[in-house]
């Protein structure tokens, strides 16, 4: 069996050379790479679900597929691709942590925030790149902000976002991550998106 490393290097190349890394990445799953620790985090995702009115598709891993294979057909849009994609495959790590059913919904609260933090720890214990960790950690931490934005929500973190990652690649990542959805109307999703960035142009 191929060691951490080797694994991580092997994921690295599907997400920045495939132009649908779901299948490489699924069939790590299916045949037990996924089972061990670190990686593990793509096993748990692949037991949680959603809620079926946000995600159609699923769970968390079919849902994060999804996302990966919508990245892989943007990444040349992105300045920093690298951290995109492993953005892309780590945002909704958190999920599985903070998964819980609550009058019969699905919810996750707060699964940006721990993910964050879940995501920087997972790239640093292959690599001594911060710079990626933090572009990483940071995507996932502000991932969700599109909806708070658009939608004037208190949980809109704008000033600190602006600070800490390119609100551009946000949006980049947002799109994918709401067109990775059994439900995605492409023509709304850009819409919001082109909304976003102009509120944060505009700050």
């Amino acid at each position: 069996m191929r060691d951490d490393l080797e694994l991580f290097l092997e994921i690295e190349k599907h997400l920045l050379e495939d132009g649908t890394p779901s299948i490489y990445l699924g069939e790590r799953l299916r045949t037990g790479d996924f089972d061990k620790k670190p990686f593990d985090v793509f096993h748990k995702m692949s037991k949680t679900m959603q809620s079926p009115k946000f995600h159609p598709e699923g769970d968390v891993f079919t849902h994060t597929m999804m996302v990966a294979d919508q990245a892989a057909r943007v990444r040349d849009n992105s300045g920093e691709p690298r951290a995109l994609m492993w953005a892309a495959l780590l945002h909704d790590m958190g999920k599985p942590a903070t998964a819980a059913v609550k009058n019969g919904r699905h919810t996750a609260y707060n699964h940006d925030r721990v993910g964050a933090g879940m995501a920087h720890r997972f790239i640093m214990s292959f690599t001594d790149d911060r710079a990626l960790a933090d572009k990483v950690s940071a995507l996932v931490r502000y991932h969700m902000q599109i909806l708070f934005v658009i939608k004037s929500m208190p949980y809109a973190r704008t000033s600190r976002m602006k600070q800490e990652v390119d609100f551009r690649e946000i949006a980049l990542l947002g799109y994918c991550d709401r067109m990775g959805r059994g439900n995605a109307d492409e023509r709304l999703e850009r819409e919001n998106i082109r909304i976003f960035i102009e509120k944060l142009e505009n700050l």
